[in-house]
This record gives C-alpha cells, structure tokens and sequence, in this order.
C-alpha cells in the first residue's frame, strides 16, 4: 500500500464567512490525476454518512486522487446556521473549494455526491464554466419535490410520536403551505426556510443531463439481481435523449444514510474505488 497522509483539517475562506474543510491529500509514488469535491447530503443524513464518507476518501487517496470534504454553510462545523442556508450559498461553497484546490494545483476538478448533495453537484456541475471532469453520484435525489415530502414526513411523525396536538389531516401539503407564507418550520432538529425548500422543490434530475463531463451513478440495490427503480429508468432515458450516457452501477448493500446505527458498505467502497482508478 502507498503512503496516505492524515486528512488535512483547514477553515477555508468565503464571502460567507468560513467552510471547515478537510482535504486527503493523494498517496505518494503517483502524479496526482485529479482532485474530488465530496458534496454531502442534507440533514441528518450527513451525520449518518460521514463514516463511508471517510472511508471513500482515504480509498481514494490511496488511489492517488486527492480529495477535499468541504461542510457547506450551515452544515456541520462552518459558519452560519442551517435555518439561513441557501441552495445558491451552497453552490457558491463548491466554486470556492474548486478555486482553492485549482490554487493549489492545475489538476482536474471532479465532484462525488451523495443523495441532495448528488442533485446538487449535478447543478453545480450544469451551470459552472469552469471544466468538472467527472462527477460521481451515490444514490442520487432524483425529484427536489419529492424528497421535500420525505423530509416534512419527519415532523409529521415526530408530532404523531410526541401526541402533539393540532388540526385534523394535517399532513406535507399543510407544511407547504406554511412555507410557501414565508414560515420557517422546525423538522428533525433542523430549521427548513423557505427558501431552501423551494429551491429544493425546484429541481429534477432529468433536467440536469450534463454532456460537458462524465457521470458514474452508483444506485444501491435491497440485493443481487434487482434493477434500477423505475424513476432512475426515466432519468436515464432522458438523459440519453439529452446526449448524456451515464455510467450505472448496481451495488446492494444497506441504505446507510438513513440505517439506525453508523452502517458501512464495503461494495460501494470497492466499486467506487475500481471505476475512479480506471480513470486516471
């Protein structure tokens, strides 16, 4: 095994204020290929994630790629708080962790997301005029809409859970509606603005075929044999209409972004791992 150095912890600058960074630097005895920007996903799915996150990233620099994990704000140990964060916020954190890893070294740029954080790399990735030479999406949102309803469901149940009192048939539409009035809603801990949500609300993977770069979809599967879900078979189809074939692989393993105790999949690992060396 190469030499990998301890991950480099660092607060990197914005108009913003800061962003806690942590970059893996790549294994010495190979000319670096390129750089990763790991875009995490939302809520409490980052706290459940940062296990594989880690993971994924020493696999890389073991495989000579550098990677540099960036909290976006509001998110994790940065500045602000979640309840002001903004969609364009968080795109504005990705094109500073692009400058500061260009700064650094003249190397590609690719992104690695995970669920929202996939939905928005495919964005960032849409829209940005600097070149990403790849972007790798883990189990990526495919409709803002609906993982909204999954996410206000979390209140909905907390309420159910803690006999809070309240109208009858209160349900997702009635949280939308609060939002749309301009209302900030608490949900699992985290204060929702309306913005966000609507920003959320706004985007669908279908409409973000991005044909300037390549695209590795990592879908996990209950188990061996299963298919990609009928959603992701319309995204794919359209995406191909667009002139983007993305790269499928199917890897079944335990939904670990969202498992009541820190869960790992070493087939994600691997997999991911074996498509990013044949990369370089």
């Amino acid at each position: 095994m190469r030499d990998t150095l301890p991950a480099e912890p660092f607060f990197l600058k914005t108009a913003t204020g800061k962003r806690f960074c942590l970059y893996h630097a790549p294994a010495s005895g190979r000319k670096c290929p390129g750089v990763f920007i790991y875009v995490h996903p939302f809520g409490d799915e980052m706290n459940k994630s940062r296990r594989m996150a880690a993971l994924q990233a020493r696999a890389f620099a073991e495989s000579g790629f550098g990677v540099l994990q960036i909290d976006l704000y509001g998110c994790g140990d940065s500045d602000g708080e979640f309840g002001d964060a903004r969609w364009n916020i968080w795109k504005a954190d990705l094109a500073s962790a692009y400058g500061w890893i260009r700064n650094r070294a003249p190397v590609p740029v690719s992104l690695w997301g995970l669920r929202l954080g996939a939905l928005l790399a495919l964005d960032f990735a849409s829209d940005w005029e600097k070149p990403v030479d790849n972007v790798i999406l883990w189990q990526p949102v495919l409709d803002g809409a609906s993982f909204l309803n999954q996410f206000l469901r979390l209140r909905l149940a907390s309420e159910m859970f803690s006999n809070a009192t309240g109208p009858k048939g209160v349900g997702t539409a009635a949280l939308r509606e609060r939002l749309a009035n301009g209302e900030t809603l608490e949900v699992a801990g985290y204060e929702l603005s309306p913005d966000l949500a609507a920003a959320i609300e706004r985007f669908k993977a279908v409409d973000l075929a991005i044909q300037k770069c390549t695209v590795h979809w990592f879908e996990i599967i209950a188990e061996p044999g299963r298919s990609i879900s009928h959603a992701g078979m319309n995204v794919l189809s359209r995406w191909k209409l667009d002139g983007l074939n993305a790269n499928v692989h199917l890897v079944p393993c335990a939904p670990f972004w969202a498992t009541q105790e820190i869960s790992e999949c070493a087939e994600l690992i691997s997999e991911t791992s074996s498509v990013v060396v044949s990369l370089s």
